[in-house]
């Protein structure tokens, strides 16, 4: 498979770490970030590569050559006059005659290629959107999926957006077939974005690859310092699927937002003090944050999907808004007793996803490569406790009760402060 690599942008934002060379060149202990893709890359079996240049392009040419040096092919284009993001794209359409990958050359990234192509190839659309949550989803790119993870809608940072909304933000790497580039646009630049992706939005064609791996823009300053530091703390190489990750599951009601009993109106959630910075605090150790919550109240009819989903947006808003995130939320929509007006019949019956039991916790280990052992299951009641150790994680209990959990504080902060202390 081909990878098409656009190295062609000034990096203004970030001009004052490197003004003399192309953004993707700015170095990270030592070695380019294109390089480091590059490596990512062939390493996963991806060395059939083209990259586009086009400012100081001449400095990425003469330091990659033909990459022979790296064990990869690289052939250019490069753009004589400004073409957008995407206009090289039609000049190579008679190389890019079967699915490639597009790539920005200025992002950090460590991420199972193949996973991720293989996805798209299950998926059968025309284009496979790499998809995650960020800690400044408020002023990104978001994508909104059906069930099916079919994009409905792709929102620009110039598109308003709904006041709650999932942390799903594009990170800018792509499956496209070939086919995307048999129409006919007419302008001398393409933006890719706005003119070949956003409009595949709710044609049932285009899908999002939801993953917690690491992929960050290094745009400005600030972000640069970040993701260097994520680098040297072996964040960035550690977040790869192929490699086992270690999660910490939250239970969500009385655990992350304050305890209402049955949460069935929106109004009605609000976090508990503390919480925002447990999970921050989460994000930054390597651990995976992910939800695992019994939501009865879809089986008795008293919440549908759809209000459900609205209360997680709302909650993935809020954390958000305070540059935390959630790595994957996990609900059980069953309930085994009958009798209720207005319950849902087809989902009234004994499952293995409603906690104590663990199917939740077994699901995420397999969506995301977990290694339960080296995990930990938190929440506030004994069903939260039970069901960890069924799955084989340590356990925390917020509250006084001795459930035979490893660990008991009084509010979630306290007690991701006691785990990330002892690991």
């Amino acid at each position: 498979m081909k990878t098409v690599i656009m190295a062609g942008g000034r990096g203004t934002r970030i001009s004052s770490v490197a003004s003399d060379i192309p953004k993707p060149m700015i170095k990270i202990e030592g070695v380019p970030v294109l390089e480091r893709e590059i490596i990512c890359l062939r390493d996963q079996g991806f060395d059939d590569l083209i990259i586009t240049v086009s400012h100081l392009g001449n400095i990425i040419m003469d330091y990659f050559g033909d990459g022979s040096k790296l064990g990869v092919d690289i052939q250019y284009f490069e753009e004589k006059v400004p073409l957008g993001n995407a206009g090289a794209l039609f000049h190579l359409k008679d190389q890019l005659t079967e699915d490639f990958l597009l790539l920005n050359a200025d992002a950090v990234f460590d991420i199972d290629f193949n996973r991720f192509v293989a996805y798209h190839k299950e998926k059968g659309g025309l284009v496979t959107l790499f998809t995650h949550p960020n800690s400044h989803p408020y002023d990104s790119g978001l994508i909104i999926a059906d069930k099916d993870s079919a994009v409905e809608q792709w929102l620009t940072k110039e598109d308003i957006r709904p006041k709650w909304y999932k942390n799903r933000v594009n990170a800018g790497l792509h499956v496209i077939s070939p086919k995307v580039l048999e129409q006919e646009i007419d302008t001398p630049k393409i933006d890719l974005d706005r003119q070949l992706l956003k409009p595949l939005a709710g044609t049932g064609r285009m899908f999002c690859y939801d993953s917690p791996e690491y992929v960050k823009d290094m745009g400005t300053p600030d972000r640069y310092e970040a993701v260097c530091k994520d680098f040297v703390d072996g964040v960035v190489s550690a977040k790869n699927l192929q490699k086992k990750q270690k999660a910490i599951f939250l239970d969500r009601d009385g655990t992350i937002n304050k305890y209402v009993g049955f949460l069935r109106n929106i109004t009605e959630f609000s976090l508990i003090d503390g919480a925002t910075e447990a999970i921050g605090k989460m994000n930054r150790s390597g651990y995976l944050a992910v939800v695992v919550t019994n939501q009865p109240v879809i089986a008795r009819g008293e919440v549908s999907y759809a209000e459900l989903e609205e209360i997680h947006n709302k909650m993935e808003t809020l954390l958000g808004l305070q540059g935390v995130y959630l790595d994957g939320i996990y609900y059980c929509p069953h309930h085994p007793h009958k009798g209720y007006e207005g319950e849902v019949p087809e989902l009234k019956f004994d499952c293995e996803c409603r906690k104590p039991k663990p199917g939740m916790l077994l699901k995420a280990s397999e969506d995301f490569n977990i290694d339960l052992s080296a995990s930990w299951m938190v929440g506030d009641s004994i069903n939260d406790v039970l069901a960890g150790k069924a799955a084989g994680c340590r356990t925390a209990l917020i509250g006084t009760e001795d459930y035979g959990q490893d660990v008991t504080g009084d509010a979630l902060n306290t007690i991701i402060k006691r785990i990330l202390e002892e690991s």
